[in-house]
């Protein structure tokens, strides 16, 4: 079974990145190179791998991929920092 893993990046001007790749070492080593000169890490060099989870259908990583890119950057970062329990309170709309 191929394995699939989703990422996420900090670059270096403090915003954070979400991708899903095959191959995780390579697809760092393409961000840190700046292979892709369009791509939203290449202005944003260095980046630092601040998160991954290993999954074994791709399918289930892109669902999981598109649903962090919608998050708030503190959710994202609780995710980063382990805080699991925080994340049902993030998801809640503050209304005022």
């Amino acid at each position: 079974m191929k394995k699939s893993y989703l990422y996420i990046l900090k670059c270096s001007d403090g915003t954070y990145y979400t991708g899903v790749t095959s191959n995780l070492g390579n697809r760092i080593q393409e961000h840190a190179e700046g292979k892709y000169p369009s791509s939203y890490t290449f202005w944003r060099r260095p980046v630092v791998l601040v998160f991954y989870s290993e999954f074994t259908c791709i399918k289930i990583a892109i669902e999981k991929e598109k649903q962090i890119k919608k998050w708030s950057r503190a959710k994202k970062e609780a995710l980063i920092e382990e805080n699991y329990h925080l994340l049902p309170n993030l998801a809640k709309k503050k209304f005022q």
